[in-house]
């Protein structure tokens, strides 16, 4: 199967939508997309709603784009974390480094949860 990657830019960073496997034959290519727009210096999102399969050469690609974004002091975060690719990040420690729009959404979700309570309590 083959990798097709699509970038967007906006005012908050760079969007790259990943559709496919991440393996051998692609994490190449994949890498080669993803270091210029690390270097840029702007946040990057890196969207995996649409990717079916992460190789160890597709972690070993995404370990090299973290190490390059803490370098560089650039933020990436991955969504769409689908739970097959989820687990194997999980297993190989790889998930640790990524912070997810997964995490940030429930955080964000809780932080909201968390203010109503405190609204309604104060309201009695």
């Amino acid at each position: 199967m083959t990798l097709n990657v699509k970038e967007r830019r906006n005012k908050a960073g760079t969007v790259l939508v990943a559709t496919g496997e991440i393996n051998s034959e692609t994490s190449g290519a994949l890498l080669q997309t993803l270091l210029p727009l690390v270097r840029e210096g702007r946040p990057l999102r890196i969207d995996l709603t649409a990717v079916t399969y992460v190789s160890s050469a597709g972690l070993r690609t995404l370990l090299v784009v973290y190490r390059e974004a803490q370098h560089a002091g650039v933020a990436v975060t991955l969504y769409g974390v689908s739970e097959e690719v989820r687990f194997v990040m999980s297993a190989t420690g790889f998930l640790d480094f990524f912070s997810t729009g997964e995490a940030e959404a429930a955080a964000a979700k809780t932080a909201a949860r968390t203010a109503a309570k405190t609204a309604a309590k104060a309201a009695r």
